[in-house]
């Protein structure tokens, strides 16, 4: 059986084309941590996290590097017990936060060396349901743009084959004015596309209300955090209020916060950070838990790593596309007719552009 012979972890500044301000802050770069696994077949695995700051990134690659020694002589085909020989050496700062962000790409790294090994993409290994999804463009579509600004973007990633699009609000004075982006937006892409929206947890639970009812009225297709994630009372008393549909969960670590949400029956889509809840392995009972309540899920970026696991599971939804790791691959996956294809390559089916690897690294 394939054991872990070799871990080795980086960090990456992945400059941007076209520096924007999200969050209040200026993005100028995507920094990865990338981990990397080498199995005693000469087998190599490949995981990494992508955040659009440097904030505490380094830190994360020194814990996710410290982690990463105790994989050694694993086998490459038992993730599941990899994951929690890791999280268990971690567990005085977990679960969540810091040691989940350390995990996800090794854990990723893992997945895909198993992948790789059996010589099946990781879709399939992880259960096989589709092998592509409804995809939805997401960048450049921030709320630093004007609405004109925003509808030829959008304009632009509809011509590019996308069937959905989604903004980021929340920072208007009105819900008359968050309309209108919506409305420029609809303008330019006509009635068949969908318009989701981000309210990036903008709101008092009375904004909230009053803003979704003048929102849905323009035809969105969601409403994602459009309070604190925390306030689980607010989110399900808006979702029993308001037809537009209620999304959430990109803030959420661990399994326990998930059934929390569930059981408050506050949300009507399960969003999914890959690096939050710790990589693929927490990430397949957190969708079975969604699919138990009935609930569907989505991803939130890293498409061409999310598809995989969204194809893999009944109750996957959609793919957020936010391209922000294509700058270090040899290529993404590819859009047909609104969705996004699952690479069919073992593993993640990714390849590293090496020099590009190379180029960016920082530590």
């Amino acid at each position: 059986m394939a054991k872990i012979t070799q871990v080795a972890v980086h960090v990456l500044r992945v400059p941007v084309e076209r520096p924007y301000v999200a969050g209040g802050r200026t993005v100028d770069a995507n920094w990865h941590v990338l981990a990397r696994i080498v199995t005693s077949d000469g087998v190599e695995g490949v995981g990494y996290i992508v955040y659009p700051r440097p904030d505490l990134m380094t830190t994360i690659g020194l814990a996710a590097r410290e982690l990463g020694a105790h994989l050694i002589g694993l086998s490459v085909l038992e993730p599941e017990a990899a994951w929690d020989r890791l999280a268990r050496r971690g567990d005085w700062v977990g679960p969540g936060g810091l040691l989940h962000c350390a995990l996800a790409p090794l854990d990723i790294a893992v997945w895909d060396a198993a992948g790789k090994t059996l010589g099946q993409p990781l879709h399939r290994l992880l259960g096989g349901y589709r092998d592509r999804l409804p995809t939805y463009a997401s960048d450049n579509l921030w709320y630093s743009l004007s609405p004109d600004e925003l509808a030829a973007s959008a304009r632009r990633h509809v011509e590019g084959g996308f069937g959905g699009v989604k903004l980021r609000i929340g920072k208007e004075a009105t819900a008359e004015a968050e309309a209108r982006r919506v409305h420029a937006v609809r303008q330019a892409v006509g009635p068949n596309v969908h318009i989701m929206v981000d309210a990036t947890e903008s709101w008092s639970l009375m904004q909230a209300r009053r803003t979704g009812r003048v929102l849905q009225d323009a035809g969105i297709a969601w409403l994602e955090d459009p309070v604190h994630h925390l306030d689980l009372a607010a989110l399900a008393e808006l979702r029993r209020e308001l037809a537009v549909p209620i999304a959430a969960g990109e803030h959420l670590y661990h399994l326990d916060a998930f059934r929390m949400l569930l059981d408050a029956r506050a949300v009507d889509l399960v969003i999914l950070d890959l690096a939050r809840v710790g990589g693929v392995t927490p990430w397949r009972k957190i969708a079975a838990l969604a699919q138990a309540h009935r609930i569907p899920v989505c991803g939130h970026v890293v498409p061409e790593i999310q598809v995989h696991l969204l194809s893999a599971v009944p109750n996957g939804h959609m793919v957020e596309y936010v391209p922000r790791s294509a700058g270090i691959l040899t290529a993404m996956p590819r859009v047909e007719k609104g969705e996004l294809v699952a690479p069919h390559g073992p593993g993640l089916g990714l390849e590293l552009d090496e020099k590009a690897v190379q180029r960016y690294q920082v530590v």
